[in-house]
């Protein structure tokens, strides 16, 4: 856990230095260690555990908490709180975090009975990870701290209730036998999946799936690598900053089946033009997001997951028949020849490395297998441009709420999950870009 210490606070901080259980990580502010618990989470998985003390501490949390509950990201914000006689009387360093975050996350916890805090905590992450992931606040009283007593822990998250959570909807195996049906007759077909593709575990069952019908895959940024980018089925990523062979493709396309996405506004544009002639499959666990950007012809609430592995077991079992998208592909792969992301660089003309190229040879010499962290801004763009991202949770980067600062400590949550990944070997003098140009 990324543990930022405070007066309200001073307590469980404490009882870390007695632990050998719990790696708790000091950051030199909260909103950093909420930014590593992110990195941490987004790298794994895993819900990232965040800690500050009460009013100003608690309030620096509120920005990755946002972004969190932005991207559906798995996090624990744990925060202290002025002693209970005191809260609503603006005591010192006191603030209504239960009450500033209600927007902002997937449940609050304002702990009011110490011998309910062990329950409380599994509660949160049970919350924070299932169905769509978000984000969780536990707001902890200074007296509820101080209570001694023998805690009853639950033996797993499996026997641990939830009053009101619902288990992840599955679709119908009529719901998705339309979709089939719909695919067989497309000539042109297009599946655009999102984040939610990764947060399910689903990277296996997308392959799978698109491997059986062979049409194209567009992906959302936060889907990135769940799909091979150099697939000739790939249109890799679309969008405001995204491939033109994926957003004239997903225009033209007269079948989008839309999978664990949202149609967010840097995808669609203007909403009336985006997809104008197709029929819109959107398949999402959330319901709430059926209609919200854009009108669905056939929404379907599933966990993608599900819905993915169980399209590719009718297709094996009942059959299917393949759409007759020879022409389209055609035209694609020339969109994809004719428009790649484009930057030049003339040596003979300038002794600046560019952005772009130092990108791409990031990409060469780590063999596109390092985590990459992004802040926000055209750097973030030209990541997943110059840097082809070939398997899931390793593009991190802040993309519903595009938060400055977000990059270095999500990058060092990101090493803290995943020690040892990374490749790094010197380049030699004469394999520098820039070598030569300045006589040395």
């Amino acid at each position: 856990m990324f543990a930022y210490p405070g007066g309200a606070l001073l307590e469980i901080t404490q009882a870390l230095t007695r632990t050998k259980k719990i790696r708790a990580i000091l950051p030199r502010h909260e909103q950093g260690g909420g930014f590593m618990a992110q990195g941490y989470a987004r790298a794994t998985g895993k819900p990232g555990v965040c800690m500050a003390t009460s009013g100003p501490g608690a309030t620096n949390l509120v920005t990755p908490i946002a972004d969190a509950y932005m991207d559906s990201i798995p996090l624990i914000a744990i925060t202290g709180q002025v002693f209970q006689q005191l809260i609503g009387k603006n005591a010192f360093q006191e603030t209504d975090f239960f009450g500033v975050t209600l927007p902002i996350v997937k449940h609050s916890f304002l702990v009011l009975n110490y011998e309910e805090l062990p329950l409380l905590i599994f509660k949160a992450f049970k919350i924070a990870t299932s169905g769509r992931p978000g984000p969780v606040v536990i707001d902890i009283p200074k007296d509820v701290q101080q209570a001694v007593f023998v805690p009853k822990f639950p033996a797993s998250l499996d026997e641990v209730e939830v009053p009101g959570l619902p288990e992840p909807p599955r679709a119908s195996d009529d719901d998705l036998r339309k979709v089939l049906a719909d695919l067989s007759k497309a000539k042109k077909p297009v599946l655009y999946y999102g984040g939610g593709v990764i947060s399910s575990g689903a990277t296996a069952a997308l392959r799978e799936f698109a491997k059986l019908t062979g049409i194209p895959v567009a992906s959302t940024l936060m889907g990135l690598g769940a799909f091979p980018p150099d697939s000739p089925q790939s249109l890799y990523w679309f969008g405001m900053h995204g491939t033109v062979a994926g957003n004239w493709a997903v225009c033209q396309s007269d079948l989008l089946i839309a999978a664990g996405a949202r149609f967010d506004d840097r995808i669609t544009g203007a909403v009336d033009k985006f997809s104008p002639d197709a029929k819109v499959v959107h398949i999402d666990i959330d319901r709430s997001e059926h209609h919200k950007n854009k009108r669905a012809d056939l929404p379907i609430e599933s966990d993608i997951r599900y819905a993915l592995e169980r399209l590719c077991e009718l297709i094996k079992k009942e059959g299917f028949k393949k759409p007759d998208i020879k022409e389209w592909m055609g035209r694609i792969a020339a969109w994809k020849k004719e428009h790649p992301f484009p930057f030049t660089y003339d040596r003979d003309k300038t002794p600046h490395i560019l952005p772009q190229l130092a990108i791409e040879m990031l990409y060469e010499e780590t063999k596109g297998e390092a985590i990459i962290a992004t802040g926000v801004g055209q750097h973030q763009m030209w990541a997943p441009q110059f840097y082809h991202f070939k398997e899931p949770r390793t593009f991190v980067s802040s993309l519903g709420a595009g938060t400055m600062g977000f990059g270095l400590p999500a990058a060092i949550g990101a090493k803290v999950a995943q020690p040892k990944r990374h490749r790094w070997r010197r380049l030699l003098p004469d394999e520098h870009p820039g070598a030569g140009l300045h006589g040395d």
